[in-house]
């Protein structure tokens, strides 16, 4: 297939992107490559995607429309995987125009583009942080989330709104994938693996929140890739079920659908933090801190109707995965 994958430089359209072209799709990677954190690191991505035939690079942000509409009527694309977004939860606070920019105008510019293309399938990255202060686990698509803490958070669930009414106007088909603490190899700097590796590898203190209390569905790469490859061959369809007078918020009339992605194995941070201790042979000087604007004290994905529906089955231990990513970071920096 030809699949547009938006985000590519960045750390999940990079994984999924590379799937895709391994299988042999044709994959069409769109990335403004933003500075947001180091470019270094987005361009050795690209670099690795590079050496696939089927590659075509573009560079360009997708919130702006006229370029987005040509880029659809170029390439056609028959499916489309939206991994692109202003992410980060506590960076939404001090710089909220960004994700209103990013996450809003640029997904509007993603579904007009699906709209009047016919695009197959539209696959997003929505968030488990739209959870937001619920306090139900673990989390399932069926709960409530009209409580965001985050302006993240909130714009994830605009996303996952706008699909519905293309859903519903347009019977486009789109599905909403609500990611949980994604980590692994070529992770974002922002994140804790990263910023607890490079800092105890460097013998600095880790600012740890929540007294290391934080529960975290932590789920690595791999899987969540596998996840969005299934997801994307299988394409949204309407539910024949579904009734407005107890209707289902994970499915529509139209082809809409919502999933969780995550481990469904929540692990404390104090024993990500040991565990990341092990993988390096350093102990961490830990500077203990209350939990920050905008966090949530746990997350926990109930993940059985992707099971269900696509056969998703999440594999990666934290330990494993952890010890694939310290051995990156190491090779990586040469550390």
């Amino acid at each position: 297939m030809k699949i547009l994958v938006t985000g590519t430089a960045g750390f999940i359209g990079f994984h999924l992107a590379r799937r895709l072209l391994e299988r042999g799709d044709e994959v069409i990677g769109v990335d403004n490559v933003n500075n947001y954190y180091d470019t270094r690191l987005k361009e050795a991505r690209l670099e690795g995607l590079r050496d696939f035939q089927g590659f075509t690079e573009v560079r360009q942000d997708i919130a702006d429309r006229e370029a987005m509409a040509a880029l659809f009527r170029l390439h056609q694309p028959q499916r489309v995987a939206h991994m692109a977004a202003q992410a980060g939860v506590r960076y939404s606070i001090e710089n909220p125009n960004a994700y209103v920019d990013s996450n809003l105008v640029g997904f509007m510019n993603i579904l007009e583009g699906c709209r009047h293309n016919r695009v197959e399938h539209l696959v997003y990255a929505s968030s488990s942080s739209v959870y937001g202060a619920n306090e139900t686990m673990p989390f399932s698509v069926q709960d409530n989330v009209d409580h965001p803490v985050s302006l993240y958070a909130a714009s994830k669930k605009a996303n996952e709104l706008m699909a519905h009414t293309y859903s519903h106007l347009y019977q486009l088909p789109t599905t909403g994938l609500r990611f949980f603490t994604v980590y692994g190899p070529w992770g974002r700097p922002d994140m804790a693996p990263f910023i607890f590796t490079r800092k105890i590898l460097a013998g600095e203190p880790i600012d740890v929140f929540n007294f290391g209390h934080h529960k975290r569905d932590f789920t690595y790469i791999d899987d969540i890739v596998e996840g969005v490859v299934r997801t994307l061959d299988h394409v949204a369809q309407p539910n024949p079920h579904w009734s407005g007078l107890h209707p289902d918020a994970a499915s529509s009339k139209g082809p809409y659908r919502l999933y969780n992605i995550g481990s469904n194995n929540p692990a404390e941070l104090s024993r990500f933090i040991e565990i990341i201790e092990e993988k390096t042979g350093k102990t961490a000087e830990k500077n203990y801190l209350p939990m920050q604007p905008g966090d949530v004290p746990a997350t926990y994905a109930d993940v059985d109707s992707l099971i269900a529906d696509v056969g998703y089955k999440p594999e990666t231990s934290l330990e494993e995965g952890l010890g694939r990513f310290v051995d990156w970071y190491r090779a990586f920096y040469g550390v």
